[in-house]
């Protein structure tokens, strides 16, 4: 499908609208000055802005199936600020457009971000009153009532962890990119171990971390930050020996002020990685938060994603936790698996609220183009049922004692739905609100790891990027270890405008 800008180039929010409806698609683009000036063959999307004495006119024009749909809106040229505005009004125009052409709910309207909590924050900070907010969400969005209420709740969920962390406050992660066997669905950085070179890269792995770790915790030191979380996170971390993980847990004892931490959390994740020499271990070094991923409690649809573990492996591993004495453990759920059907997935939900765990998070299954699943699946045959598997959870989890608490979204999710983490009340994940919404510096060790720099004086995130791959990590390491050099100069920045 071929994308026309005249006029504009409102390149990004345009392709991401176009991806609400029509998700993995290849786009091509055309823009004012090219060559070719006539329209193309085939489908195609035409906007454009023009721009009259006091008003902006902004049209779309898509082109689909044979036939011509049409979106428009206008803007005042005193608008302030006036590019971004003009951005956000020829979006609303576009999805007007298509969603006359394909009849498509979204809920989410043309609120394109991955962090929508976020953003209720920023305006409220920003003195709008929750009527207000509410009615940007609605009205300038075309976001749906009930998924406002879902932020709102979400927000309210998090005030007290967010008033938590101070101007100096600061979270670890640490990245195990390692996995049994890759998950059809998957996309992320992750190796499957399942070759003699990859376990030699794994055992390599684990001291080159905690060089890095030595190193993070030592900048921390210097920078008189308080740790406030850890978490150790994948991949799949207990794809580690019990002896690494006793290894990379007793760095970070060593090395960090584990007394002062408020949380400890790893995503033990698979069944299949899960042993009791390894809980005890991390029971052992003071974790209090585990995960353990079901994804489904049907056996067949586990087989079509590529697991290695059934239903009852999951249950049998919980137990086994409960008893080692984990004080809160995670499960996570994904709505939109191949196999999978509406009443599978109520079942699934149902066998997880009977087992009682303090979290359940529920992802909508996300399909990008490196996981085998977009290779391979037909996604329609599940696909329309998602938003009724959604809707289910929130309301069932809701009645069983369980409330969001923090809520983020991805590109190429079905039905352009969202992923929410659900707590009983107390029993809600640091970590996450941290990540998600931003509110203090995430150091990150590890491959694929992302540290994210924030000071409260600046609303700017400054990100420095690991490698993503174990191989690169490893061979880059010295190139690692000199980036880190960046946090320091960073708070210097900052002391130095006090003083």
């Amino acid at each position: 499908m071929t994308i026309i800008f005249k006029g504009q180039e409102f390149k990004y929010e345009v392709e991401n609208v176009c991806k609400l409806f029509f998700p993995l698609t290849h786009f091509q683009f055309r823009y004012d000055g090219e060559k070719d000036a006539e329209l193309p063959e085939g489908d195609f999307l035409l906007t454009r802005l023009k721009k009259g004495k006091k008003t902006t006119f902004l049209l779309a024009v898509f082109y689909w199936q044979g036939r011509c749909y049409l979106g428009r809106r206008k803007l005042s040229n005193n608008t302030v600020p006036y590019q971004k505005e003009a951005e956000r009004i020829l979006s609303i125009a576009v999805f007007d457009a298509l969603k006359k052409a394909t009849g498509i709910e979204v809920k989410w309207g043309v609120m394109t971000g991955i962090r929508p909590v976020k953003q209720m924050h920023y305006w409220l900070a920003q003195g709008n009153t929750p009527e207000q907010v509410r009615a940007i969400f609605q009205n300038d969005f075309l976001v749906a009532p009930q998924k406002i209420e879902l932020c709102e709740k979400t927000l309210k969920n998090q005030r007290e962890i967010i008033a938590a962390s101070g101007k100096n406050s600061y979270s670890l992660y640490v990245s195990i990119p390692f996995c049994p066997t890759r998950c059809s669905y998957c996309s992320f950085v992750s190796s499957s171990i399942n070759t003699p070179k990859a376990r030699a890269l794994l055992k390599e792995y684990v001291p080159k971390l905690c060089e890095e770790l030595k190193v993070l915790a030592q900048i921390a030191r210097e920078r008189n930050l308080k740790l406030e979380t850890v978490y150790i996170g994948g991949g799949t971390p207990t794809t580690l020996s019990a002896q690494q993980l006793e290894l990379l847990t007793d760095c970070i004892a060593i090395e960090f002020p584990m007394d002062e931490v408020r949380e400890y959390t790893v995503e033990a994740g698979r069944a299949d990685t899960i042993t009791e020499e390894k809980l005890r271990v991390l029971r052992k070094a003071g974790v209090e938060r585990i995960s353990i991923n079901p994804q489904s409690f049907n056996d067949r649809v586990l087989q079509a994603i590529g697991r290695k573990h059934t239903a009852q492996d999951v249950i049998d591993c919980y137990h086994m936790a409960q008893k080692i004495g984990f004080d809160a453990i995670n499960m996570d759920l994904i709505a939109g698996l191949p196999e999978d059907d509406l009443s599978s997935f109520q079942r699934t939900l149902e066998t997880a609220a009977k087992l009682s765990p303090e979290n359940i998070t529920v992802h909508t299954l996300t399909i990008k183009r490196s996981s085998d699943l977009f290779r391979t699946s037909d996604r329609k045959t599940v696909e329309e049922q998602v938003p009724d598997m959604v809707g289910y959870a929130g309301e069932k989890l809701s009645q069983w004692g369980y409330e969001p608490y923090y809520l983020y979204r991805q590109k190429n999710t079905l039905q352009n739905l969202e992923n929410v983490g659900y707590a009983k009340a107390g029993k809600e994940c640091w970590y996450n609100v941290y990540i998600m919404e931003e509110i203090h510096t995430i150091l990150a060790a590890g491959a694929g790891g992302v540290s994210k720099l924030i000071h409260p004086a600046s609303p700017k995130v400054n990100r420095i990027f690991n490698f993503k791959y174990p191989f690169e990590y490893l061979s880059g390491f010295e190139e690692i270890l000199k980036r880190k050099e960046e946090i320091g100069s960073f708070y210097q920045a900052y002391q130095n405008r006090i003083l």
